[in-house]
């Protein structure tokens, strides 16, 4: 798998699991946070009507069952008469969804908004017993066994009468009527995470494209390097101008590329070199040998002399070599340039012409 498939499917990747559990924390949150508002919404509301019962309660108007001398179960039963027009952050409420239960101390419905619990016993519910307790009671029931859409919050409150909690008020509100929030809510936050993914991965594919094409860059001078190293007299490729770390290995390589060229311009120079050392190596050899016999006193000056002469070459030979060691440090040597061969032809000759001359070998440049 190339360099830009195995980047482009790690940024997909990482980003596709973070998204997934951003996305999975947040709609989870969304619809218990709602009840989470309505159920404290419904807390005032509980106290604040079972305050208003308390009178009516407490002087045995609602005990007798008699509503037209009750003005808390005349005000509930224009409550649920009225009707309602409001348009809440852009969703329409049409009905007023607040069912409201007054209860006595025994548990027994004394007023429902509605006029259908009348009379029953609510002694059962767990908002019921905990409120008569002076706990906080609330509850959550389905009115239809297995239909979580069906639930209905129940969150009640202690009426006091000289004192003593001579009640319950219970204000209950069907889950139903706040989905339509969190349907939204959710919709939203799922519209704009998919388009954060999308942004998200545009912005990984840009940048593993410009992840690879600096990369590509790289290779490409890496190849055409080799050129330089095999021809010493090629011009060596420009070095790519790519930021950050890739920019450092560019330099890094750039390095390496002058040291490599440095290595094989002293391994070519030090050929040459050995090569010229064979020269005066036999010339010398040869004066002393012909040294060693019975010459003229012309000739034995002029071999002596050519014993000095290469002598002097080769100490300029070795002062060379030494100088080696100087060139790793130093940028490639200087382009070639022309040289009169004729010249170096003519001083060939004069260093074998008296060799040549003893063997009678005549030389012609």
């Amino acid at each position: 798998m190339r360099l830009g498939l195995r980047l482009l499917f790690a940024f997909f990747l990482v980003n596709g699991i973070a998204a997934f559990f951003v996305l999975s924390v947040f709609m989870g949150e969304i619809k218990p946070s709602a009840r989470e508002v309505m159920e404290d919404m419904m807390v005032d509301t509980a106290h604040v009507l079972a305050e208003l019962a308390s009178d009516d309660l407490g002087a045995g108007r609602l005990h007798q069952g008699d509503a037209a001398e009750s003005r808390f179960a005349t005000h509930m039963r224009q409550y649920a008469q009225r009707t309602v027009n409001a348009r809440i952050w852009g969703l329409d409420k049409r009905t007023l969804d607040y069912r409201i239960y007054l209860i006595d101390a025994s548990g027994r419905v004394l007023l429902d908004s509605q006029g259908e619990a009348q009379g029953q016993d609510f002694s059962q519910w767990r908002d019921v017993v905990l409120t008569l307790r002076g706990e906080y009671g609330a509850r959550s029931t389905r009115s239809i066994p297995g239909d979580d859409s069906s639930s209905v919050m129940h969150v009640s409150a202690p009426v006091w009468v000289e004192g003593r909690i001579a009640g319950v008020l219970t204000v209950a509100k069907p889950n139903r009527t706040v989905q339509a929030f969190i349907d939204r809510a959710e919709h939203r936050l799922f519209t704009q995470g998919l388009w954060m993914l999308v942004l998200s991965a545009g912005v990984g594919v840009a940048v593993t494209l410009w992840m690879v094409w600096n990369v590509r860059r790289l290779r490409s001078y890496a190849q055409r390097v080799q050129g330089p190293l095999d021809d010493p007299g090629a011009v060596p490729p420009e070095v790519p101008n790519v930021p950050g770390e890739l920019g450092d290995l560019a330099q890094a390589m750039e390095q390496m590329r002058r040291r490599l060229q440095g290595h094989d311009y002293i391994e070519s120079y030090v050929k040459a070199l050995t090569h010229e050392l064979k020269s005066p190596v036999s010339a010398l050899r040869g004066a002393g040998e012909l040294l060693q016999e019975d010459l003229p006193e012309a000739d034995r000056r002029m071999f002596a002399r050519q014993v000095v002469q290469q002598s002097e070459r080769l100490q300029h030979l070795i002062e060379r070599l030494l100088e080696l060691s100087k060139l790793e440090q130093r940028a490639p040597l200087h382009p070639a340039t022309a040289v009169a061969l004729e010249d170096c032809v003519r001083t060939a000759l004069h260093q074998v012409q008296a060799r040549a001359q003893q063997r009678g070998i005549a030389l012609v440049c």
